[in-house]
């Protein structure tokens, strides 16, 4: 997920004609990765556009949102927020279905894909700018790739990208001496819930890869599975969770079609829904409620440490979505998710959504912020 909730540009129908859609991004990027994957595995015919800077500009005077990826569909319209596509692909797109049918089960499915997107989003970024054989890589490559046509010597293009990320995803994103344990330990633990399901299936739910799936390829993709220290943590720590990576990435329609959508939640997801449960319901009922008094900061308290990082105004929308998709479900689902969730979740879901109205005169995107380089 990645874009602001009053300007999300994707259409009502999604054409299905013989043209590609032009899919702009980076290689190296957490949610053009989840969306790459998403588009092998539907079957949906794609040409990508590796952004340099006067594309990202171009792309978000199109859709007045400056983020990545973004998608142009062959009749010219555009497309942006990862989930938001995803669902209007699973809604109009002729391809195999990759969102559960049964109403308890798409709303894990769903729970979980946000619980990824965002809160796997800080250590996904702190392995890649805290530790310096990571920085070191990633700011060479994101100076060759996205800032290629900036005119200054790689060295500097290189020196302008790493003071930025540094400051903005470590000291500006609540990363401290206190916390950056904490951070380690989210990844750690994540791998242990991980391995012990990717032991015993294919995939998080069964046999085909759902939401939940590709909002875990976000981290995984392009981060965990490919920057050095996450990378090597993950090779000698959680194998079958490295090979659960490729297994999506390899998965084409016919293999989708060939295997059976998951029709229930499996029981060893328990530990996976605690911890949104948890930590990130309480995190994003808190945001909501910063973003709703205009505040520049959230507070909280989680894994033993005391956070202050910006509000998002997107995880605010974030929030309301997941309690629609709890609202809608049918008494008796409604009751199942509950029982999953515990009584704390469950008051938080059940929740007046937080009404707020976005600032015409700030830049768009989570944090108010112009640029999504993971």
């Amino acid at each position: 997920m990645e874009t602001a909730p009053e300007r999300r540009g994707h259409p009502k129908t999604v054409g299905t004609g013989d043209a590609p859609y032009r899919l702009h991004g980076l290689k190296l990027s957490y949610f053009t990765g989840k969306l790459e994957a998403y588009f092998r595995v539907k079957g949906v015919a794609f040409e990508f556009v590796g952004m340099d800077t006067a594309d990202f500009r171009r792309c978000a005077r199109e859709t007045g949102i400056a983020q990545m990826p973004q998608v142009q569909a062959p009749d010219g319209r555009w497309l942006t927020d990862t989930t938001a596509i995803i669902a209007e692909f699973e809604t109009a797109f002729a391809g195999p279905a990759l969102s559960p049918r049964d109403p308890l089960t798409r709303f894990f499915s769903l729970l979980l894909e946000d619980l990824f997107d965002e809160w796997l989003w800080r250590p996904a970024l702190y392995y890649r700018w805290a530790f310096v054989e990571d920085r070191t890589l990633m700011s060479s490559q994101i100076a060759r790739t996205m800032l290629r046509d900036v005119p200054l010597p790689f060295s500097v293009r290189r020196h302008l990208i790493l003071a930025r990320q540094r400051r903005q995803y470590l000291r500006q994103d609540g990363v401290t001496r206190r916390t950056a344990p904490v951070i380690e330990a989210l990844y750690r633990d994540t791998l242990q819930m991980l391995e012990a399901i990717f032991r015993v299936r294919p995939f998080l739910m069964g046999e085909r890869p759902v939401e939940a799936d590709f909002g875990l390829m976000g981290p995984f993709l392009r981060h965990f599975s490919h920057d050095p220290t996450p990378a090597l943590i993950l090779r000698d720590t959680a194998p079958y969770t490295q090979a659960w990576v490729s297994r999506v990435w390899s998965m084409r329609p016919a293999d989708a079609e060939a295997a059976r959508l998951p029709e229930r939640v499996p029981d060893d997801l328990q530990d996976l829904i605690t911890m949104a449960a948890r930590d990130y319901l309480p995190y994003l009922a808190a945001n909501a409620l910063a973003v709703s008094q205009s505040a520049a900061t959230v507070q909280y308290t989680q894994g033993g440490a005391d956070w202050s990082v910006p509000a998002a105004p997107y995880r605010a929308a974030c929030l309301d979505a997941l309690k629609a998709a709890y609202l809608a479900l049918p008494d008796e689902a409604r009751a199942a998710a509950g029982f999953k969730l515990g009584p704390a979740a469950v008051a938080i879901l059940s929740a007046p959504r937080t009404a707020f109205v976005p600032s015409a005169r700030r830049p768009l995107g989570r944090l108010w912020e112009n640029a999504r380089t993971a």
